[in-house]
């Protein structure tokens, strides 16, 4: 043998080698492909779950946000109701006030045109009873005046009769 090279040793090593590699693949190999698979599977499934879950969240958060634009449009709408209702129920109290403050204006007209017509009726009544009491007066005055002057006619005629 050249070179001190025996074939059987080395077909006894490549023998070797195939079982070792036999072994190696069936005892090694298959467990930590199984292994490795199931690793992927788990962590693409945990990621298909996570984007599930995101998907879900954006979904959601999509549909709270219209829920939230809807809430703010109805919002909206009541206030927007509401002051409506408030302005005109502030016209209407303004409008009955204004009513009010007009009914106790021309009640105050009233009574004072009446009180106005008491006062005249009263000074028409005072002015006619001085008017009657002067005129009394006067009558009364002038007839004494003749009284008196019938009364000296009288009395000069008795004095002339008796002179």
């Amino acid at each position: 043998m050249p070179l001190n090279i025996d074939i059987q040793q080395i077909l006894l090593h490549m023998l070797n080698f195939v079982i070792l590699f036999a072994v190696g693949y069936f005892l090694l190999y298959n467990p930590i492909k199984k292994f490795m698979d199931k690793r992927e599977k788990y962590y693409s499934d945990m990621d298909e779950e996570a984007e599930k879950k995101l998907s879900d969240s954006e979904k959601l958060r999509a549909d709270y946000e219209e829920k939230l634009k809807e809430l703010n449009s109805e919002t909206e709408r009541i206030k927007s109701d509401t002051l409506t209702e408030a302005r005109a129920k502030a016209d209407e109290m303004i409008k009955d006030a204004k009513a009010e403050a007009s009914d106790i204006i021309s009640s105050a007209r009233a009574q004072g045109e009446a009180e106005k017509n008491d006062i005249i009726r009263s000074a028409s009544d005072e002015i006619r009873e001085l008017a009657r009491s002067t005129a009394e007066k006067l009558i009364t005055s002038e007839n004494e005046d003749e009284y008196n002057k019938f009364l000296k006619s009288v009395e000069e005629a008795d004095n002339g009769e008796n002179e």
